[in-house]
């Protein structure tokens, strides 16, 4: 659901990471954890996406219960370090480093992201910098698996049979294989870690071959990125930090305000006035 925010472990530490619930999804959900446990379960979810091929449902097809993901979902601890904690810890002297050179490498294509979506470099590459260290870290969890791991637990099984549908659309229009979808135990993906709905909403094919890749595909990747902070109300030209209009932008990346005003930090340390 909108607003609820999720603590996990990804490969760049403890992150915070807004979950928004924009796909509309079936009318009926599966009940969770009914009688016949998961594999009964399963075969219910399947009836309820029948509109999707059977290609498509196949991945499925021999799921078992991840034990791991439903610990991790179970054990979420309240996050209490302070903003400099929080901010010292993620903008290092070498991630800073690195975010200056992935800015000089990229510096065509981010022009060309400024020019159609309005949001600068420096925002885009300080997201995908936090997020997985550039790409290097998104996790290694199967995210069909992970997804209905969660969507069979009767705890948010609502919220999470979404983003499993959601999952599934992206290989039924061809984005994605499920072996390909790998990521956080949530079932986030990409290299921004994208939740299937949201990959579904704002991901753009911006390299031109036909699939929007969020995992290998760095044009898609920073696009889609971009595109995300369009699509809630980016203002070019605008400013970025606590109090200015982008920064409420940035708080529909991620709901924590160490997170958005570590965004806003990081994104002004590489600002060429800066």
């Amino acid at each position: 659901m909108k607003g609820f925010t999720l603590f996990r472990v990804a490969g760049v530490g403890v992150m915070l990471f807004s979950l928004f619930g924009v796909f509309s999804g079936t009318a009926h959900a599966a009940q969770c954890e009914p009688p016949g446990g998961f594999p009964a379960w399963v075969k219910s979810f399947k009836a309820e996406n029948a509109n999707l091929s059977p290609r498509t449902l196949s991945a499925l097809d021999g799921l078992t219960l991840n034990q791991q993901v439903l610990k991790l979902d179970r054990n979420q601890k309240h996050f209490k370090q302070s903003f400099e904690q929080f901010a010292n810890s993620r903008i290092t002297a070498g991630r800073v480093q690195k975010a200056q050179s992935m800015l000089r490498r990229h510096a065509s294509l981010l022009r060309r992201i400024e020019q159609r979506y309005g949001v600068p470099p420096q925002i885009v590459v300080v997201i995908w910098g936090l997020e997985t260290d550039f790409g290097t870290n998104m996790g290694k969890q199967d995210a069909i698996r992970a997804l209905a791991t969660l969507a069979y637990d009767c705890r948010r099984t609502e919220m999470f049979q979404r983003e499993l549908s959601a999952a599934l659309q992206i290989i039924e229009r061809g984005d994605l294989r499920p072996s390909q979808m790998r990521g956080a135990w949530a079932g986030e993906l990409g290299q921004t870690q994208f939740l299937p709905s949201n990959y579904l909403r704002f991901a753009v094919d911006f390299d031109g071959n036909g699939h929007r890749d969020l995992i290998r595909s760095v044009p898609d990747v920073l696009a889609s990125t971009a595109n995300y902070l369009k699509g809630y109300g980016w203002r070019p030209g605008a400013g970025w930090e606590p109090g200015e209009p982008n920064f409420a932008v940035l708080k529909e990346w991620n709901r924590a305000d160490v997170y958005a005003r570590t965004i806003a930090l990081f994104a002004t340390r590489l600002s060429p006035t800066n």
